[in-house]
C-alpha cells in the first residue's frame, strides 16, 4: 500500500529517488505503511540527547526529552518537536481506527498516536519506528 494521502507535500521525492536512498525496511515502514517489528528498533531504548528526523527528508521531528518507555515495543514520545511537524490522518487498516503520523515535509510514513500515554505529559503516546527516523546527537 503506497503511501495515498491527497495532501501535496513540500518536498517531493520520486519512488526511484527514495528506494536508492533508503534501506529496504526503511523504505517499506515509511513509504509503504509498513512497520517494524517491536523491541527491534534501533532507537528503542536510546538514552542519548538530541532530534529525531525523518529518515526520507531530514524533517526534525522529535526532540528526545519528550521520549519516555512506554513498554510497546517502539519509541514512544509525547509531543513533537513542533505542533506543524508532523501531519495526522486516521488509518483504518488491519480492522483497527488508528491516527497515522506523517511528515509534514514528505508525506512518509512514521507511526500512529494513541491515547494512552503519560496523563501528567498530555496524555498522548506518539509511537514511531525507529526505521523512519534517523538521529542527530546534540553536541
Amino acid at each position: 500500500m503506497k503511501n495515498k494521502s491527497k495532501k501535496t507535500y513540500p518536498i517531493q521525492l520520486s519512488e526511484d529517488e527514495l528506494r536508492a536512498k533508503l534501506d529496504p525496511e526503511s523504505y517499506h515502514v515509511l513509504r509503504e505503511k509498513g512497520t517494524e517489528r517491536p523491541f527491534t528498533g534501533t532507537y528503542y531504548h536510546n538514552k542519548e540527547t538530541g532530534i529525531y528526523e525523518c529518515k526520507a527528508c531530514g524533517n526534525e521531528i522529535f526532540h528526545s526529552s519528550k521520549m519516555y518507555d512506554s513498554g510497546c515495543g517502539w519509541p514512544s514520545f509525547t509531543h513533537p518537536i513542533r505542533p506543524d511537524a508532523i501531519d495526522v490522518e486516521m488509518d483504518y487498516s488491519h480492522f483497527m481506527i488508528r491516527e497515522e503520523i506523517l511528515c509534514a515535509k514528505c508525506g512518509s510514513h512514521l507511526g500512529h498516536r494513541f491515547p494512552d500515554g503519560p496523563k501528567d505529559r498530555g496524555g498522548i503516546r506518539y509511537c514511531i519506528n525507529s526505521v523512519s527516523m534517523d538521529f542527530k546527537k546534540d553536541s
